[in-house]
């Protein structure tokens, strides 16, 4: 496969693509460059026009984290979980944890949720119990929350 750059692609057909992208769902920066790089193979209108969409307001990487902030907290995932997602999407450090900082979230009362669903009520009656549990909830990003605080407060309410 060659890196060729095809001349019959335009800005404008660039620019409907990431706009299509767009209108399905928020994506941050580099995300929109490299799917439209699949689309259209390495091509140097790509950069300038998702830039021309950004300062159009039409791409917005905060607006990308504030919606994948909610959209993952609303799946039972946590703040270590979704900070960690959100580099691997390359949006900044300032930017993730602006929102995380920001998020009208109650990560406690996530946590609980989280266990109540996969575990039930009834706390664990095993050494090895507990550590599934403890795996489980780190794995989903709720590394600041030890057990032991989750289950004295759900056993006191």
């Amino acid at each position: 496969m060659t890196d060729t750059v095809d001349t019959t692609i335009t800005g404008t057909d660039i620019r409907r693509s990431a706009m299509d992208l767009l209108a399905r769902r928020e994506h941050g920066f580099q995300e929109l460059c490299d799917k439209l790089v699949r689309r259209f193979g390495p091509n140097p209108l790509i950069r300038g026009e998702v830039e021309r969409l950004r300062e159009e307001g039409l791409q917005n990487d905060v607006r990308f984290a504030e919606a994948y902030l909610h959209s993952r907290a609303q799946r039972l995932y946590g703040p270590m979980r979704i900070r960690l997602e959100l580099r691997e999407r390359r949006i900044a450090e300032e930017i993730i944890e602006n929102a995380l900082a920001h998020a009208e979230v109650d990560w406690s009362k996530l946590v609980y949720e989280l266990i109540w669903r996969k575990f039930g009520r009834k706390p664990p009656e095993t050494i090895v119990e507990r550590a599934k549990r403890q795996r489980f909830v780190a794995y989903r990003g709720f590394n600041q929350f030890r057990l032991d605080d989750i289950e004295s407060d759900s056993l006191a309410s």
